[in-house]
């Protein structure tokens, strides 16, 4: 899946991920955003108010490294700043979503980060997902937020907000984002159950250990 890193095929995957953000009901109306870094260093973005599930390859804005339109291209997200963070903090990332998935916003909402040892897949893939301070949308606020966890994390949840989540890829980025859903969803059943038993250190050291190798062999 999203194999092709052309700009045509990166626009493509761009528009397909939005759709599947809609589809699963991570975003709503002209909710989220997806961008893309070009070997250039310049980004493809979602447009500003745009339904996600909605978007065509010709609708997906062309910028410069500093996040400016090119010139005959849309307007980009005004959320665009917290993408340009995360690219200058990780130079390994070339792809962000950023959605408000229900369960995980919830726990956004709740203030409370998914930062326990419960599932050994989450430990291995994302370590531990941690809860920014809140950051008004569209300002340096958010982005401020955010800079103190970017190095050692591929995956946030936002005070209030939502959810944010970048890898080496399109198809990495969009796994980080259900991986985020799928933890908060189970760690809601299991608080709602009364119960959550919680991986001792060496079990997490172990698994620590297998991050490497993780669905190497997959």
């Amino acid at each position: 899946m999203f194999k092709d890193t052309s700009e045509k095929g990166l626009r493509e995957a761009i528009c397909e991920i939005g759709r599947m953000l809609y589809e699963r009901g991570f975003v709503a109306g002209g909710d989220g955003n997806i961008s893309a870094r070009l070997p250039d260093g310049t980004l493809l973005a979602t447009p500003t108010m745009v339904c996600k599930g909605r978007m065509t390859p010709s609708m997906v804005v062309h910028t410069d490294t500093a996040g400016k339109a090119l010139p005959g291209e849309g307007r980009p997200s005004s959320e665009l700043a917290m993408h340009l963070e995360i690219y200058r903090l990780r130079s390994d990332i070339h792809a962000v979503v950023h959605a408000h998935p229900p369960n995980a916003t919830g726990f956004a909402v709740a203030g409370l980060a998914l930062d326990k040892a419960l599932l050994s897949e989450v430990v291995l893939t994302l370590g531990c997902i941690p809860l920014t301070r809140y950051g008004t949308p569209s300002t340096n606020e958010l982005v401020d937020a955010l800079t103190e966890f970017i190095p050692a994390h591929d995956a946030l949840l936002l005070a209030n907000h939502g959810a944010v989540a970048y890898g080496p890829n399109m198809e990495t980025a969009l796994s980080n984002m259900e991986t985020i859903e799928h933890f908060a969803f189970i760690s809601l059943v299991a608080r709602q159950l009364g119960r959550e038993r919680v991986l001792s250190r060496e079990e997490v050291t172990r698994l620590q250990g297998l991050r490497g190798s993780y669905g190497s062999a997959a």
